[in-house]
């Protein structure tokens, strides 16, 4: 960078930059722990990017949105976003507010109804504990840039431990548990990103496979679902619902 350039912002040059503002209003009342979630990443992950090179701050900048959408209870306190353009999509749905992620919560405002989970029948906080119950840590990292900005194009890697019993609601309403079995489970997907020229998310556009989490987690368990004796990770219906998120 010359002497001439502006500085980078702190939330791509810092994982964390966002955690470390002050009078901002967050949920739970406190500003949330990422330590092991970060310990994680560096313990599993596969990348390693040099600091303040493109994918580097790709990465971070995305972090810093999960963390903002996650805890941050006013839109105005988000740093990463350009409150008047920014929009979020996911496998060719329809584009969502800040606002709507807001009233809704992460999980629900990108989870489409499915044979394992539905926002109808979830909201903010049944949400969260569904999934950070079942895997405490949901490490993400960039793979690969395909594009810098103002449209940066990336591929992504998300993943965590099953450490506890997953319980949600379906489609139908019904409860579904899948009994932990302690393995990891691995996501990958692609993104599409405008930023302006203070690198702030403009337009989000992200495609993966969500049912490849089910999938993964195992059939839900007799118990737990009613006719699950007939049903297997491998026979649920192949629709494509949005889905992408939990802690980064």
């Amino acid at each position: 960078m010359s002497a001439s350039a502006p500085a980078l912002p702190d939330y791509v040059l810092d994982p964390n930059a966002v955690l470390k503002d002050i009078s901002v209003k967050w949920r739970h009342k406190k500003v949330p722990d990422y330590a092991t979630t970060r310990a994680d990443y560096e313990r599993t992950k596969k990348m390693n990017h040099e600091p303040g090179s493109l994918i580097s701050i790709v990465e971070n900048l995305v972090k810093n949105w999960e963390i903002e959408a996650s805890y941050k209870m006013e839109l105005k306190d988000w740093r990463t976003i350009d409150h008047d353009n920014y929009t979020f999509a996911v496998n060719g749905g329809p584009a969502t507010s800040g606002e709507y992620m807001l009233k809704v919560g992460t999980y629900n405002a990108v989870i489409a109804p499915n044979s394992f989970y539905s926002p109808e029948h979830s909201d903010f906080a049944s949400s969260h504990i569904t999934f950070k119950s079942m895997m405490p840590t949901f490490a993400w990292e960039v793979l690969e840039v395909y594009s810098g900005p103002p449209q940066v194009a990336f591929r992504w890697r998300h993943w965590g431990e099953m450490k506890k019993d997953y319980e949600g609601f379906n489609e139908k309403g019904e409860k579904v548990t899948i009994k932990a079995h302690g393995k990891v489970l691995e996501i990958e997907g692609v993104t599409v990103a405008v930023v302006n020229d203070k690198l702030q998310l403009q337009k989000v556009e992200t495609w993966y496979d969500p049912l490849t989490l089910f999938r993964q987690m195992g059939p839900p368990s007799d118990e737990g679902h009613e006719g699950s004796k007939n049903r297997t990770s491998a026979n649920v219906s192949p629709q494509c619902p949005m889905g992408f998120k939990t802690r980064l």
